[in-house]
């Protein structure tokens, strides 16, 4: 799967500041294509290791989310490929999915990606599948919903052993918290 290249940060900008919001293909809020039937389901998955340090995001950012409306049914699928498939297979209208993304930005960026997902991918494992080959099994088996965004959120760590976010990555949630919403009610 591949989302289109982003700027790189600007030199010398402040690791303190808040973090910045990259949009793919322009997305904007107001600019989401379609609607949602009201009586559709909309899925907000969080994936990602807790035991990885900003690998955790997705799951982070699924703890703050339960005042979504009617119709938004937020999970937390872990690393384990085969929970989100099922769901997916479950039927839904639109899917949100919550990722650490490394996109060479500053940590904490905040990205929304319209991923590209391609045809059919053999992966023997489904169990350990990543978010990539998820989607692409979906598509290829034809659960894919129209409708897809990640909100990802550029790691400072995922190889070290640890519980907990880094600071731009925790500090990082609110923003993604905020991109959620705004691409549900842009969706209902």
């Amino acid at each position: 799967m591949s989302a289109p290249a982003i700027p790189e940060p600007a030199a010398g900008a402040d690791p303190a500041a808040p973090p910045a919001v990259e949009l793919a293909h322009a997305l904007e809020p107001w600019a989401i294509d379609g609607a949602v039937s009201p009586a559709g389901r909309l899925l907000v998955a969080g994936v990602g290791n807790l035991l990885r340090g900003d690998d955790g995001f997705g799951p982070a950012v699924t703890e703050l989310l339960g005042h979504l409306p009617v119709g938004v049914e937020v999970i937390e699928t872990g690393i384990g490929g085969i929970a989100l498939l099922q769901e997916l297979m479950a039927g839904c209208d639109g899917l949100i999915l919550i990722d650490a993304v490394d996109r060479g930005a500053a940590p904490g960026t905040v990205f929304v990606l319209e991923p590209e997902v391609p045809e059919g991918e053999h992966v023997p494992d489904v169990h350990l599948a990543n978010p990539d080959r998820v989607l692409t099994m979906a598509k290829t088996i034809g659960v894919l919903p129209d409708r897809v965004r990640i909100i990802g959120c550029q790691p400072a760590d995922v190889d070290e052993l640890g519980m907990g976010l880094s600071p731009p990555v925790q500090a990082a949630l609110a923003t993604a918290v905020t991109r959620i919403e705004e691409t549900v009610h842009a969706w209902l």
